[in-house]
């Protein structure tokens, strides 16, 4: 992964010129926890001024063109946004090059969250330009509990049903990660916020905890497997208890 981050920076470096403010690595991939198979690489990008048409048209198929010209499929796990440093600050978007999961756009609509700004002030890596994080105010506990409640609320919604990707046992990890965030005002990468659960016996299912944790360290292992996808498509049950567990945390926080 090491020589693709050299790659992207020195990519987008090219395309913006004097533009770029500032590259950063956030989330998994800068807390040690990317794990090939499950994990994207997180990366925001700043640039001095909002980005014209000319500019930003080229950067929406920049990830798809260093897929194809290179043939390393690791480029389709960045994903997050080119915007400039004046928008991000206030929230206020124009225009902005975001990747996603789901594939490439041009928008004016951002949603930088709670977590992801912890993520980036705290444990994010300057890959290219200078450092603009003294600008940045890290959230608030009343921020990062609104974010949890945010949270919460989509598992309520989305995880009535879980399927057989290997996604499905994610909720039970984003979970520990919000109990240590209402427990600390920090965040863990999903790997050790579900080990720390453990430990502190807050999971109420110990045993899909551990199996999520195994899936979590080596997907490509279980990608496949019957029995995975079997028991991920029943997970529902243990998702909304162990979501019960964190809606009574967050009353009391």
């Amino acid at each position: 992964m090491r020589q693709a981050l050299h790659t992207m920076a020195e990519t987008l470096a090219r395309e913006l010129g004097s533009g770029m403010t500032a590259l950063y690595l956030y989330g998994s991939a800068a807390m040690d926890d990317f794990r090939p198979g499950w994990s994207d690489i997180d990366i925001l990008c700043l640039t001095e001024e909002p980005l014209s048409p000319e500019a930003a048209q080229p950067l929406v198929t920049l990830r798809q063109r260093m897929v194809a010209g290179m043939g390393d499929l690791l480029y389709r796990c960045f994903e997050g946004a080119i915007t400039s440093l004046p928008e991000f600050l206030s929230g206020q978007y124009g225009r902005v090059v975001y990747w996603g999961t789901s594939g490439e756009r041009l928008t004016d609509r951002y949603d930088f969250d709670a977590f992801s700004r912890v993520s980036l002030l705290r444990y994010g890596r300057l890959l290219a330009g200078r450092e603009a994080r003294g600008e940045m105010p890290l959230p608030s506990m009343d921020e990062l509990r609104a974010a949890v409640a945010g949270h919460l609320s989509t598992i309520r919604q989305f995880a009535g049903q879980t399927g057989s990707s290997l996604y499905s046992c994610g909720w039970l990890l984003d979970i520990a990660r919000c109990l240590y965030t209402l427990r600390t005002g920090d965040i863990l990468p999903k790997t050790a916020a579900g080990e720390w659960a453990l430990k502190e016996g807050l999971c109420p299912v110990e045993d899909d905890l551990r199996r999520a944790l195994a899936v979590r360290r080596e997907p490509a292992r279980y990608r496949d497997d019957p029995d995975t996808r079997a028991w991920l498509g029943g997970l529902n049950p243990s998702v909304q208890r162990y979501a019960d567990v964190l809606e009574a945390e967050l009353t009391t926080r």
